[in-house]
């Protein structure tokens, strides 16, 4: 069976509830505040409980933050592709969350940009495997060494780009040269329209198929109202499962490893992303990121 697998930064979340985001260089009261392991956690995890072998191939620290990242993943079954860097902790990433479940995120740097084209490397994709990428692995010091590993990797293995909000606002010349390489792109609908630049959502999915390799797919996720997937020259709307939401943080991540692990599993794209839609949905009902159902609660919210 085809693994899905992740070459991103696995976090720890410092998630912090507040009644509302405090002006600059003011003081807000925090409602809670709780750690998870987050970044490429989420989907892995969210992969791994939709029943597809999953496996880390980023770094990971020594130390509180990485024995999280690294309980989180065994927990349910990832597997790490390399070992602990041994003089640096995993990194946070403080996320505040409103009452409106609205987000906002300061990453900080530690272990996880650690990477080179060697350690990836040990993750070994074969062809049909679900390859990963986050758009935030393109800043620097992972970027150089990623997209040298990437530019060698065997042809027929599924190249995943999540862009996230940064890679809209990188230079031409390295948009191109990543996009040359992805045959999957999944995103949410301002990441997608921030890239092709459009007034609307309707023509932006055929827009960002035209940019990546060919024959590849296009996903764009519309929140409450579901997704678009773009193939074979024409888009499908699939609709969502609207839920009154507590926490938004790793919704997105959600739908992609769940996404992700259905096509390992053999399901089409349209079948992929209404699972992968009913999974989400679950997920904002949850506090905490990597939270995403299982099989069997994804089956029982369907029936």
């Amino acid at each position: 069976m085809p693994r899905v697998l992740h070459t991103a930064q696995a976090l720890v979340d410092l998630v912090v509830e507040v009644p509302a985001l405090p002006p600059r260089g003011g003081n807000v009261n925090a409602a809670d505040a709780h750690r998870f392991a987050g970044g490429a956690v989420n989907i892995l995890v969210a992969a791994a409980r939709a029943g597809a072998e999953a496996v880390h191939g980023g770094a990971h620290g020594t130390g509180p933050n990485g024995d999280l990242v690294r309980e989180a993943l065994a927990a349910d079954g990832v597997a790490l592709a390399t070992g602990p860097i041994a003089d640096k902790d995993t990194a946070e990433c403080i996320v505040l969350v409103e009452p409106s479940a609205e987000r906002t995120f300061v990453t900080g740097y530690g272990a996880e940009r650690r990477i080179t084209a060697a350690s990836l490397s040990r993750l070994d994709p074969q062809p049909g495997d679900l390859l990963c990428l986050s758009g935030y692995s393109f800043f620097a010091p992972t970027r150089d060494p990623l997209l040298e590993w990437l530019e060698q990797i065997p042809d027929g293995v599924e190249v995943v780009l999540d862009p996230g909000a940064p890679f809209a606002s990188f230079d031409e010349e390295l948009r191109e040269r990543v996009l040359r390489l992805v045959t999957v792109w999944t995103s949410n609908a301002d990441e997608a329209l921030a890239l092709t630049d459009r007034d609307g959502l309707e023509d932006t999915p055929e827009a960002l198929h035209r940019r990546i390799r060919p024959g590849g797919v296009v996903i764009v996720r519309d929140g409450k109202r579901g997704c678009t997937v773009f193939h074979h020259g024409r888009g499908t709307s699939l609709p969502g499962f609207p839920q009154t939401p507590v926490d938004t943080n790793g919704a997105g991540d959600t739908h992609t490893g769940v996404l992700l692990a259905e096509r390992a599993l053999g399901a089409d794209w349209e079948t992929a992303a209404t699972r992968a839609n009913a999974a989400a949905a679950i997920k904002v009902t949850r506090r905490g990121p990597a939270t995403a159902p299982t099989r069997a609660e994804v089956d029982a919210f369907l029936a």
